[in-house]
């Protein structure tokens, strides 16, 4: 598969940028806090799932301080139908602990603290920082790589490979075009049976859609 050039890789920008203008996470939140815990429970769960199990978790545990102090059985029951939730609700008190202990009780919102954080990776960073403060930072998640991929703007077998070629093709803007990545990846280049021929605005710029046509 041919890579995209320098004028298609402007192209798939502009147009990504003009289709999802003011693009966010799909997670609900409130606050800082609530956004690092829907993100850590969004590893490998859809958004949809998360923000079912969120309200009751964040009105038993509302802020760092109670979470820190949470029942881990208690944390489990609350958080039992997201995808690896024993492992999960063990971080999300290790990290509100630590945020206690290390931090002062305040959130670091700092790529190289934030990782330090029990279950926060840097996927997880970056993307509490791009929806937060709009920092200049890619992550790659399922969605992101596949449209990375399809579109040629990566052929990288990994997803830290992935993300080193959008930040050096796309260089700014790079928080509004992850979000909008995400979008395009969810409800139009999905994983089985892409729009491609109904909703997709990069049909002329993609470089795998022939495979997606009925055989």
């Amino acid at each position: 598969m041919k890579l995209a050039t320098k004028r298609e890789i402007e192209e798939i920008k502009k147009r990504l940028l003009e289709h999802y203008p003011n693009s966010t996470t799909e997670l609900h939140y409130r606050n800082l806090y609530e956004l690092l815990v829907a993100v850590m429970l969004s590893a490998q769960c859809t958004d949809k799932r998360v923000n079912l199990i969120t309200p009751a978790l964040f009105e038993k545990y509302p802020d760092i301080p109670s979470l820190a102090n949470a029942d881990l059985d208690e944390v489990k029951e609350l958080i039992k139908t997201c995808s690896f939730f024993n492992n999960k609700a063990k971080n999300l008190i290790k990290m509100a602990q630590m945020v206690m202990e290390k931090y002062g009780g305040e959130i670091p919102l700092d790529e190289k603290e934030l990782v330090k954080l029990p279950g926060v990776g840097q996927k997880t960073a970056h993307v509490v920082m791009i929806e937060y403060t709009q920092a200049n930072l890619m992550a790659v998640d399922t969605h992101v790589f596949r449209v990375a991929h399809r579109l040629g703007l990566s052929d990288a077998k990994t997803v830290e490979g992935t993300e080193k070629d959008l930040v050096e093709k796309f260089k700014t803007d790079l928080h509004r075009i992850h979000q909008a990545m995400v979008l395009f990846g969810r409800y139009i280049c999905t994983a089985k049976n892409p729009k491609c021929d109904t909703e997709c605005f990069l049909t002329d710029l993609c470089k795998s859609k022939e495979s997606f046509k009925a055989r």
